[in-house]
């Protein structure tokens, strides 16, 4: 009963929190600095996902193929390979460390 309680909980409040944004004056919307962190907040909350599903398991922090083909990834982002590359780099790298045993 009480995953259904914090279900309805957490949808109330998301409803909330799009009503606030939807009731924002517009003169506000449009500082400097909201518009920052509107841009920005996206990106950071993102890369923390990210990097809690890469290197967690939950409770503790792990390196394994997962975190192998994130470096893959990144040193072909570093050297400008194009998008699919990337992608196709990390896939190749996760799935060879897992099939070495890692």
């Amino acid at each position: 009963m009480n995953v259904w309680i914090a279900i309805a909980v957490t949808a109330v409040g998301c409803y909330l929190v799009k009503y606030l944004g939807l009731a924002a004056p517009a003169g506000l919307l449009e500082r400097p600095l909201v518009k920052r962190l509107a841009a920005l907040l996206p990106v950071a909350l993102l890369a923390a996902l990210t990097a809690q599903q890469t290197f967690s398991d939950g409770r503790h922090l792990m390196l394994d193929a997962k975190a192998a083909g994130v470096a893959a990834a990144a040193v072909a982002l570093v050297l400008r390979a194009p998008f699919l590359l990337v992608v196709g780099v990390a896939v190749a790298v996760t799935a060879g460390v897992r099939a070495l045993g890692g």
